[in-house]
């Protein structure tokens, strides 16, 4: 692929200004990139295969041009640091996360909410955005489908909520995950922070 065709891929995913600093971070650590199917438990994600020695990211086709870019970084900033051996999301991606960014914090690029929840969210950026329910919530209202569900990261533990028309009782947070019981069969699930829920 070349530089014109990945610009041409990512054209109408992020916002127009944000285009060709996304091409150079391409450039400057080069990586297979897919553009997949909608998935409950993550918003995108970075592999390295040993095998060939590839480094490949994906990012969900449905995020809004906001929620794209960010996931986007987010993974660079894995690549960027896949050799150094640490926790995924430890102090190094944090950095190089802050570092990607930072040029990107302008009008230009982010609506002033959006811009302002990020700039807070970037001090101590964590795993995913769910797990910042402010900045969630404001990169919720850019959704093409205008949903305002909250996520099962606003649920606090112990509440109740519906989710794939199933009654869940949250239980326990895990990193960016949360343990939940099915009220109906009595068993416990795993279900992701960034999951829409409906108030039960």
């Amino acid at each position: 692929m070349t530089s014109q065709d990945f610009k041409t891929l990512l054209a109408k995913r992020v916002p127009i200004a944000a285009l060709d600093y996304c091409v150079a971070l391409w450039e400057q650590y080069p990586f297979y990139f897919k553009i997949t199917r909608k998935r409950v438990s993550k918003l995108g994600d970075y592999c390295y295969d040993r095998r060939d020695k590839s480094h490949t990211i994906t990012v969900n086709h449905d995020l809004n041009p906001y929620q794209f870019l960010i996931t986007y970084v987010h993974e660079v900033a894995h690549r960027a640091v896949h050799r150094r051996r640490q926790k995924p999301h430890g102090i190094y991606w944090q950095i190089k996360f802050q570092d990607l960014i930072f040029p990107l914090l302008e009008p230009e690029v982010f609506p002033e909410d959006v811009l302002e929840a990020l700039t807070r969210h970037m001090r101590n950026p964590k795993a995913s955005t769910a797990a910042d329910p402010t900045l969630a919530r404001i990169l919720s209202r850019y959704d093409s489908e205008g949903s305002n569900l909250p996520t099962l990261a606003e649920v606090a533990v112990g509440g109740e909520f519906m989710f794939r028309e199933r009654a869940f009782k949250k239980l326990e947070k895990k990193r960016t995950r949360a343990v939940c019981l099915d009220i109906s069969n009595r068993k416990k699930y795993l279900i992701s922070d960034v999951a829409e829920v409906k108030p039960y």
